[in-house]
């Protein structure tokens, strides 16, 4: 098969099986051999965590472009569009590059199915090969690579890198990689190498034995945030080490906490870079869909938080902000159907007023996939777009609206919002 453009490419691409009948990496392990192994030919940093792992490698990459390298970042999902899961130096692969690569790995398919005739890559297994490849071929200095799920058996697990990195442990994708919390930080320490260092960010203290075993197993030097480095937050955010102290514009705490381990791992690479850069690098840094604000008044942030981890820091958040403005908090959540939909709707106030959306995605939950008590409890507005808008014109000035539950909704409305500013500026 020849792609002559991105669109072909695409609905091909997701038409892909998502997994295997065995969850190991024999055949994306093929796939690269015969390429020559571009994964082997840059130096990698390789992030997992079940939450903060997508904010970490926004702040490295942008911290290693700063130190003049050229920066390979490979992150998912995507907010915008496909092209921003594979940049070099902040820039989306192009179309061109995209099916150029494309069509290489196809000739490479069409070669393993002279033995195997059903042999195939899952979605993401080719769209971690199409990284690769660019990365190499585009001879980049390094490149930050974001885990998809778990660590031991995802399909970025085809490197040694120089550092990698665990921000945090919590519960999600409990049916691949759980069920239990010991289960999961079992897998996410599947990415520590043989005597390459690890950094450690908010880890829970149940499941840092199992990690710190790990680590011992393969001789992985241990950096632990609130042990080897550590970032405070008052009046601004303060990253401190043995050697360094980082002071930067005030985030949210677990921002703060990815923050710290980018700038960790930075240091761990010794690439030169003043301390006014590294702070420059990192109060610069957009990470799409992830405690975005767009508007101020009223406040209306959005952030893809998806499980009961992230919902928890988000809405600590949220309500602090919500105490210093004195206004309204109104929610507009959106979850994928194969999550358990319970749990997340327990960690609103009383006084939160909730409204449940969805979007055309296959995954995404609509009405009749929620339990009675909460379709009783919470309106429903199938039309995310009318409930978005809705919600915007009754808040106050000092109220906060906030989007949350999946990046898919997250970027459906940064696109709405963005096609709104090109036409009033036309």
């Amino acid at each position: 098969m020849i792609f002559n453009n991105s669109q072909a490419f695409l609905t091909y691409l997701y038409a892909l099986p998502k997994t295997h009948e065995k969850a190991d990496l024999t055949y994306i392990k093929q796939v690269l051999n015969l390429l020559g192994n571009p994964q082997n030919q840059v130096k990698t940093i390789h992030v997992t965590g079940t939450n903060g792992k997508g904010s970490t490698s926004y702040y490295l990459s942008n911290l290693l472009q700063k130190a003049g390298q050229k920066t390979g970042l490979f992150v998912s999902p995507y907010v915008f569009e496909f092209g921003e899961r594979i940049q070099i130096n902040g820039q989306y692969i192009s179309e061109s590059e995209l099916l150029r690569i494309a069509n290489r790995v196809e000739q490479v398919l069409a070669q393993l199915r002279q033995d195997n005739a059903s042999f195939s890559l899952v979605t993401f297994e080719y769209e971690v090969v199409l990284a690769f490849i660019y990365f190499a071929q585009a001879k980049c200095d390094y490149a930050v690579i974001e885990v998809g799920i778990g660590g031991q058996h995802d399909k970025t697990n085809v490197i040694v890198p120089e550092v990698s990195i665990i921000t945090t442990v919590g519960l999600d994708h409990e049916a691949l990689i759980g069920p239990t919390i010991q289960d999961i930080a079992r897998e996410k320490s599947g990415i520590i190498k043989h005597q390459r260092p690890v950094i450690l960010g908010n880890v829970p203290n149940e499941v840092l034995p199992l990690i710190k075993q790990k680590a011992l197993v393969e001789a992985a030097p241990l950096y632990q945030l609130g042990v080897d480095f550590d970032v405070n937050l008052a009046t601004a955010a303060v990253y401190t080490d043995q050697k360094r102290q980082v002071t930067l514009s005030p985030r949210p705490l677990v921002e703060c906490y990815d923050l710290a381990v980018a700038i960790k791992a930075f240091s761990l690479l010794q690439i030169p870079l003043a301390d006014n850069q590294i702070e420059l690098a990192l109060d610069q840094t957009v990470i799409p869909g992830r405690y975005q604000i767009i508007q101020n008044n009223p406040l209306v942030v959005l952030d893809g938080a998806h499980n009961i981890q992230a919902m928890q820091n988000l809405l600590h958040f949220v309500h602090q902000q919500q105490q210093r403005r004195q206004g309204k908090v109104r929610i507009l959540i959106m979850l994928m159907r194969d999550k358990d939909l319970t749990p997340i709707f327990s960690l609103f106030e009383e006084n939160d007023e909730v409204h449940i959306t969805t979007i055309d995605y296959p995954r995404a939950a609509n009405k009749d996939d929620f339990p009675q008590q909460i379709k009783n409890k919470y309106p429903y507005e199938a039309d995310w777009q009318i409930a978005f808008e809705q919600l915007r014109q009754k808040s106050q000035p000092n109220d906060i609206l906030l989007v949350t539950g999946s990046f898919y909704l997250v970027g459906n409305i940064l696109q709405w919002e963005q096609k709104y500013e090109n036409k009033r500026h036309k």
